[in-house]
């Protein structure tokens, strides 16, 4: 399905609204915008999974959470996700209609750029993109 979508030579916009996790959370990473509310969590694995397999200790949740990364703060600043959707105050629960308006504003205005590229360039950009995903240091350009 990977391999497939980064062959599509149609905008792929991908948003992840709680916990975007495991093998789906590859699958999100083929977007060629990926974004995220600023509460959610995204990472190809969970904390405790992440704790049983480095230190064989799921109590060590927490301090796998912290290696791995999978808060939007962190995602955005190693160019994991293109933009943080931010929330109501007391997250995205507590007012429903102002975040489906904040996503869909997102989503507009990605698409409306996304349109705009060629659909042949738009897959040469998202294979770039999917690519270059965890390098630090590298010019993602």
């Amino acid at each position: 399905s990977i391999a497939l979508m980064t062959e599509l030579p149609v905008p792929i916009l991908t948003v992840v609204i709680g916990e975007g996790g495991s093998g789906g959370a590859l699958g999100i990473a083929v977007g060629d915008r990926v974004m995220m509310l600023e509460n959610s969590v995204y990472s190809v694995i969970s904390p405790e999974g992440c704790a049983t397999i480095l230190w064989r200790d799921a109590s060590k949740a927490e301090q796998a959470a912290a290696s791995l990364g999978l808060t939007s703060d962190v995602l955005i600043r190693l160019g994991l996700v293109d933009e943080v959707i931010h929330e109501p105050m007391g997250g995205a629960h507590r007012d429903i209609q102002a975040t489906f308006k904040a996503v869909r504003a997102c989503l507009v205005r990605h698409l409306r750029d996304l349109l705009e590229i060629e659909p042949e360039a738009l897959v040469d950009m998202r294979y770039a993109k999917y690519r270059n995903m965890g390098r630090i240091g590298v010019d993602k350009g």
